[in-house]
């Protein structure tokens, strides 16, 4: 279940709920491109959507993650109409369909779902913010348990199938560095990683080789949303 959706009373979710079309979300699957005019606002309920900045000469880093904690689409309310990241999904998930028409006119009237949304808004900022902290100024074995314990956390799992490349990719490194990182977290039994999986076998030590990152954008979302 989306938590934003948990979170509204009964009355609020009532409002609500005959407007809500359940959909299922494929990995790899693009849902919004960046200059695209967004049509629908999505509640995750399940999966992992990465948010994703690309240049100009095609390469691509993750900038955030949305799980069932949050929503896609937040310039249908913010104002801007187009998205200004791509959006995929980077595991099988499903999400809860709100069209444009409809929240807007549930945004102007259900103030309880307002303030969740721009809650939520300042929340995803916040992600932002520090991942671009964390890119810049920490190491890549840092940066990888960090990001390993964000989409776990939201997927709810203790391993996720993906490669080496993809998480490079995600972090905008070389897949040596992340080849490295996840080396030496192996070697000291905080992760085991073979053919396309990583699984966390430590949480602790995942954390306490993760930066501060992780710790302050999850405090984040605590304050504004639970």
């Amino acid at each position: 279940m989306n938590l934003l959706l948990a979170r509204l009373s009964a009355a609020g979710f009532e409002r609500l709920r005959g407007e809500l079309e359940p959909v299922a979300l494929a990995p790899g699957a693009v849902v919004y491109e960046p200059g695209v005019a967004e049509e629908n606002l999505y509640f995750i309920s399940g999966g992992v959507v990465s948010l994703v900045e690309v240049t100009a000469s095609g390469a691509a880093t993750e900038i955030a993650q949305v799980g069932k904690e949050g929503v896609l689409g937040i310039d249908l309310f913010m104002g801007g109409k187009t998205a200004p990241w791509r959006m995929v999904a980077r595991s099988p998930g499903e999400a809860f369909r709100l069209n444009a028409d409809a929240l807007a006119w549930q945004f102007a009237r259900n103030v309880e779902l307002r303030g969740l949304l721009l809650r939520f808004t300042q929340a995803l900022m916040a992600q932002i913010a520090q991942t671009a902290v964390c890119n810049r100024h920490h190491s890549i074995e840092q940066q990888l348990c960090r990001w390993l314990l964000a989409v776990l956390d939201r997927l709810g799992l203790r391993e996720l199938v993906i490669t080496q490349q993809e998480v490079a990719a995600a972090l905008g490194v070389r897949r040596e560095g992340i080849s490295a990182a996840a080396a030496r977290l192996q070697k000291d039994g905080v992760i085991r990683y073979s053919r396309g999986r990583i699984r966390m076998l430590e949480r602790a030590g995942t954390e306490l080789r993760a930066c501060e990152c992780y710790a302050e954008v999850r405090r984040h979302y605590e304050r504004l949303l639970l």
